[in-house]
């Protein structure tokens, strides 16, 4: 089993800027990937990005392209989600996941946080 737990969410006005770690305990020998989703109110969780951990490669939904980034700390087991230049659309519980990889370079999460809050505010 894995356990994710996320932290530094929190509340910012737009045009700031968040860091969000996703720290990683138990058989963190079993997944090679790891992604963060948010989800708004009332709306379905949507992907945000994506890193393959031994590779590095990264993917990112087009809503956040250039202003958020991924990078992970395999030594810590944690990954991180830098989040610049923050709208308030993107106010959303943001969650980490991890699993292993897939077909076309996807990612197949079998392990879910309990998801961090982002508030911003215009």
């Amino acid at each position: 089993q894995v356990q994710l737990v996320e932290s530094g969410g929190g509340s910012v006005q737009g045009g700031g800027s968040l860091r969000l770690s996703c720290a990683a305990t138990g058989a963190t020998y079993s997944y090679n990937c790891v992604g963060w989703f948010s989800q708004a109110p009332g709306k379905e969780r949507e992907g945000v990005a994506r890193i393959m951990l031994t590779s590095g490669s990264t993917y990112y939904a087009d809503s956040v392209k250039g202003r958020f980034t991924i990078s992970r700390d395999n030594a810590k087991n944690t990954v991180y989600l830098q989040m610049n230049s923050l709208k308030p659309e993107d106010t959303a519980k943001y969650y980490c996941a991890a699993g292993a990889r897939g077909m076309g370079g996807t990612c197949r999460y079998n392990y879910w946080g309990q998801g961090t809050q982002v508030t911003v505010s215009s």
